[in-house]
């Protein structure tokens, strides 16, 4: 039997961190499936386009997502402690864009005109692949708040996702063999 090989034990941060500016240039590098978090109670409905989302356990079935900590999606979801992850199908570019706020001048309802499907946990927008979550967790980190929530349940429409990376929307294609 070979013995277990030690592990290394943890660095030491010197207290400095990476430039916020070639974080952000090194981070728009990072394609991410384009996603709009969507919420409903006594604190209001509310919904955010939101990239940074992703699956946290299979056991039991969790997922993260981390919002602005002063936004209207962030303090609607922890005073309603259910959140809906809306992972927009490929042509849904100008939904992506009235959740991010780019219409709120002329249309500051970003709920119209869109048909939906309601939940106790949050809409459910047209051919997103959803996850109806009760929020288990928050975490206050710098600008955001990171939010864990359980899976209470998933509408998988199977269509292909919508993603940003470079300042832009974008499509995924398998690759060519």
């Amino acid at each position: 039997m070979t013995p277990a090989r030690p592990q290394p034990a943890p660095r030491k941060t010197t207290g400095t961190s990476a430039a916020r500016q070639a974080f952000i240039d090194a981070m728009r590098q990072v394609a991410a499936t384009v996603t709009v978090v969507t919420t409903d109670g006594p604190a209001g409905q509310a919904g955010a386009t939101v990239s940074a989302f992703t699956s946290l356990s299979a056991d039991p079935p969790s997922v993260l997502v981390c919002l602005k900590a002063d936004s209207r999606i962030a303090t609607s979801v922890c005073g309603n402690g259910v959140f809906c992850v809306n992972v927009l199908p490929e042509d849904a570019a100008e939904v992506a864009r009235a959740f991010a706020g780019a219409f709120d001048h002329h249309q500051p309802d970003r709920f119209e005109g869109i048909e939906m499907t309601a939940t106790e946990f949050g809409p459910i927008l047209p051919r997103a692949t959803a996850f109806t979550c009760s929020l288990n967790h928050r975490h206050v980190h710098g600008s955001h708040t990171i939010c864990i929530g359980d899976v209470t349940g998933i509408s998988n429409a199977g269509e292909k996702p919508l993603t940003y990376m470079s300042g832009s929307f974008h499509i995924v294609r398998p690759q060519q063999s």
